[in-house]
């Protein structure tokens, strides 16, 4: 029987993204739930900042990505403006519970064809099957549960996306499958030695 698991995602992050197009190795293993979360609301919480607020780390991640996809054979096309605003996307995904290929054309939207979810948005809802005239969500019940997701997310120990939870544990980031796959082998993982002695280093900033 498989495991369920929550894929938490925001289709700000090109990571997600990546990740989407390696997830196939996990379909017979896992039961992945889509989760959309704000990824800025869980930087809030945790007074942390993303890497486009860092010049040097953004480039980084932006190169990275190029040289990721290159690496899995993927398409892969920045939108003319990131980071963009993406809460009228995750509200519109979580209000049609988007499932796996609604996720695919949303996030090829924009990553592979470096759409602008903002200005091109009749365009983008299109693409993942609904009207051109779709509005962007404005319910209430629609916000309340994307702040929910992303409270939750936080309480589980999610810092960014994309991030798969098991079993409450976190494998965050588009490298992290391999990992996963290890712990599934092996659901005693976490509990070797080394796992174990990491997680008793002291840490003076905490003190």
């Amino acid at each position: 029987m498989k495991k369920t698991a929550n894929f938490y995602y925001d289709i700000l992050s090109p990571f997600s993204y990546l990740f989407l197009k390696q997830r196939r190795s996990l379909v017979d293993r896992l039961e992945l739930v889509p989760v959309p979360i704000f990824l800025p609301g869980i930087l809030k919480i945790q007074n942390n900042m993303g890497p486009a607020e860092v010049p040097a780390k953004r480039n980084h991640t932006y190169e990275f990505c190029v040289w990721q996809a290159s690496l899995l054979g993927v398409k892969f096309k920045m939108p003319r403006k990131h980071p963009f605003s993406s809460s009228a996307v995750q509200r519109l995904l979580l209000k049609h519970s988007a499932d796996f290929p609604m996720l695919d054309k949303a996030f090829d939207f924009v990553w592979a064809q470096g759409g602008d979810v903002e200005a091109g948005w009749a365009e983008f809802c299109q693409c993942i099957g609904l009207g051109g005239d779709t509005p962007k969500p404005t319910d209430e019940a629609v916000k309340a549960q994307l702040i929910k997701n992303t409270n939750e997310a936080t309480q589980r120990g999610v810092f960014g996306v994309p991030t798969v939870s098991i079993d409450n544990r976190i494998f965050f980031g588009c490298d992290s499958i391999d990992w996963i796959h290890q712990y599934l082998d092996d659901p005693n993982l976490f509990n070797k030695p080394e796992y174990l002695d990491v997680l008793a280093i002291k840490n003076p900033l905490a003190e």
